[in-house]
């Protein structure tokens, strides 16, 4: 059989070897092609499922990417529970960070359905070879910071993520469902402490808008390269993994958030923001993309004091974990000696 230019399409085939590498290669296209049906029929892949090792990679570096935010992002957050201006703000704080926590473990569980060790993807974040959004790597500096966070930060992940409660991987999809929910009620929580600042003295007013003015443009560069530098985006959005690009979900939060600081007396901090009455959308301003990959290389405000935090406070949990085991391998000798 010829191939184009009449050049052999297939290799003499002078062994065993080569007849099976080439069965091989036959039963995976056909597999691969069953496979984005199934997945084309909006049918979810299970752990055991057949999938192709470029659809594994990329949901393990996607889920633990995710987790690893989740955990990052207590770090900003967490500075602030003692700091809060009230018991209740406290209350509500503490429990925003601890639903946090409780995101990572539910992703990082997620992704050891995958194949891979939980304790490889955590070291790979210590070790700088796994990123995280780039969004954690800003400093809060005030009260009105925590709102930001809330408002923009969170309201840009549910735009993110609620088209992955779709997405085509069943454990990842089952766990962004409650994480959603979650993220909601985050959102929802940061907006009324902006709107509380906004509508309250004029140094509280203009400490919601300079929190508006340094969170605004690291929140929209948390949806990821523009579509034209995006490498990943079209075969994820073929496998189910991905719904929309990161242009059409940015274009949203956008068109959703700038009313919301219209009612509440603040500017977004965007001289070329206008409303396109053709395209029923605003058009913004040209994304500092530098800066978006100095921080993603980890040349960010806080990049190095994240990582130092996240790794001194594995080692100093280590005597949680390590008792946590023993206390499982007693359990387990336990059932089997009743059970012997």
């Amino acid at each position: 059989m010829n191939g184009f230019g009449g050049e052999p399409l297939l290799p003499p085939i002078g062994s065993l070897h080569v007849i099976l590498r080439i069965f091989d290669v036959l039963m995976e296209m056909d597999l691969l092609q069953r496979f984005e049906a199934y997945v084309a029929a909006e049918k979810k892949i299970e752990p055991k499922d057949w999938m192709p090792d470029a659809y594994r990679k990329t949901l393990i570096r996607q889920i633990s990417q995710h987790a690893h935010s989740e955990i990052v992002g207590m770090l900003p957050e967490g500075n602030w529970i003692s700091r809060a201006p009230s018991l209740k703000r406290k209350a509500i704080l503490m429990a925003k960070v601890q639903d946090e926590a409780g995101h990572g473990l539910y992703l990082y569980s997620a992704c050891e359905t995958l194949g891979v060790q939980r304790d490889d993807t955590i070291e790979d974040l210590h070790s700088g070879k796994a990123k995280y959004s780039s969004i954690f790597n800003y400093p809060t500096l005030n009260w009105a910071d925590i709102g930001a966070i809330g408002w923009l930060v969170d309201g840009a992940a549910i735009m993110n993520q609620v088209p992955l409660c779709r997405c085509s991987y069943g454990p990842y999809a089952r766990a962004m469902i409650r994480i959603c929910k979650e993220e909601s009620f985050h959102q929802r929580q940061g907006y009324q402490i902006m709107m509380t600042l906004a509508q309250g003295s004029a140094d509280q007013h203009r400490m919601a808008q300079d929190a508006l003015d340094r969170w605004w443009w690291p929140s929209i560069m948390m949806f990821g390269p523009s579509d034209a530098a995006s490498i990943h985006s079209s075969q994820n959005t073929r496998w189910g993994i991905k719904r929309f690009s990161n242009d059409e979900i940015r274009q949203r939060f956008i068109d959703s958030t700038v009313p919301q600081a219209e009612l509440i007396g603040l500017t977004i901090p965007d001289p070329d923001l206008t409303w396109n009455a053709e395209r029923g959308s605003y058009d913004y301003g040209e994304i500092d993309w530098d800066e978006f990959n100095r921080v993603i290389a980890g040349d960010g405000p806080c990049n190095a004091e994240r990582i130092e935090r996240r790794v001194t406070a594995h080692e100093d949990g280590s005597w949680v974990r390590e008792a946590a085991l023993a206390h499982a391998e007693k359990e387990r000798a336990r059932r089997e000696e009743v059970a012997a």
